[in-house]
């Protein structure tokens, strides 16, 4: 598989991983005598889906440029894959946070007795920004032999709107 076809495919599983972190589990307080109530990624932080955003944005940049450009978003995938992951590691809220977000949770739960319970989305949102690492390396490394983007659509400097009505009237295709 060519680097250029990696990378895009490193950044739609990204998208993909980083999205369904936003809709799953995150954390769970179970407060013993009642219902465990969960609260889903996109309640405690909105960072792995924009940045997953973002990410595929600075994929669809490197097709527009020479190697310079595509070096720079590279090393951009690179820092917001870092991002992603640190996020994934570090949000584990506390109760008080929590309880900031439900206001019923504090009176609910006594506690004395309440347990926080990780869900499945950090690991999701973990693997995706090891997704969002991994095209940021592989774009950084093979840059300089990625396909140049085409000029096949830019049109003639020297032709008028006229001249390519003309062309388009004759059954021609201006933009070869």
């Amino acid at each position: 598989m060519r680097p250029q076809r990696l990378v895009d495919l490193l950044a739609l599983v990204a998208l993909v991983l980083l999205g369904v972190s936003a809709y799953l589990t995150w954390s769970s307080v179970d407060v013993g005598s009642g219902p465990t109530v969960d609260f889903q990624g996109k309640d405690l932080t909105s960072a792995p889906i924009v940045l997953a955003a973002a990410a595929v944005a600075a994929v669809v940049i490197t097709k527009l440029g020479g190697t310079a450009l595509r070096r720079v978003m590279s090393a951009l995938l690179l820092l917001i894959g870092g991002v992603v992951v640190a996020v994934a590691l570090q949000v584990r809220p506390g109760l008080d946070e929590l309880s900031r977000l439900k206001p019923g949770l504090t009176h609910n739960a006594n506690t004395d007795s309440f347990e926080i319970l990780t869900g499945p989305a950090p690991w999701l949102a973990l693997a995706g920004g090891l997704a969002v690492v991994a095209a940021g390396l592989i774009g950084l490394l093979t840059a300089h032999r990625w396909k140049r983007p085409t000029r096949r659509y830019e049109r003639d400097p020297a032709a008028t709107p006229a001249d390519q009505w003309k062309a388009i009237d004759a059954g021609e295709d201006p933009t070869i």
